[in-house]
């Protein structure tokens, strides 16, 4: 698994011109998922994202976590983390899981951060989406396991 994730003030995603999910505070998750993930992943992934310390305490030093600013996270599913570039010009995306699986493991994962006790909320799985952010620091963490 891929994560891109971003400590973001709000952000939303739209679908067709309706938002299907929106948060304040907290961090937008792009969630890659790859061929050969089987979901054993998930805890220390999902356990990571609640305990980053990447939020400012009031001395404006990175030192708080999720947990502890009781903040929010959208998960969007993106396949595209696992582009392969390296010939031609047009990516291929053989690493990336089937869509059926990538599903599956997308919804534990929004499963597990909610028994973690983190509000979540999602895009839709293959959708079309517009996201909108705005990005707190800017903050970008590039997670894998």
């Amino acid at each position: 698994m891929k994560i891109v994730l971003q400590r973001v003030m709000n952000a939303s995603v739209e679908v067709e011109g309706k938002i299907v999910g929106k948060i304040g505070t907290g961090l937008l998750i792009f969630l890659g998922i790859g061929a050969n993930d089987d979901g054993s992943e998930i805890p220390f992934l999902t356990k990571k994202v609640s305990e980053l310390r990447i939020f400012s305490d009031k001395n404006g030093k990175m030192n708080l976590s999720l947990n502890d600013i009781k903040g929010e996270i959208l998960l969007i599913s993106q396949f595209t983390l696992y582009a392969n570039t390296k010939r031609g010009r047009r990516p291929d995306f053989i690493d990336a899981a089937k869509p059926e699986k990538a599903r599956e493991l997308y919804h534990q994962f929004g499963i597990e951060l909610e028994n973690l006790g983190i509000h979540t909320s999602k895009g839709i799985f293959g959708a079309n989406m517009k996201i909108s952010l705005i990005n707190d620091g800017p903050v970008t963490i590039i997670l894998e396991k």
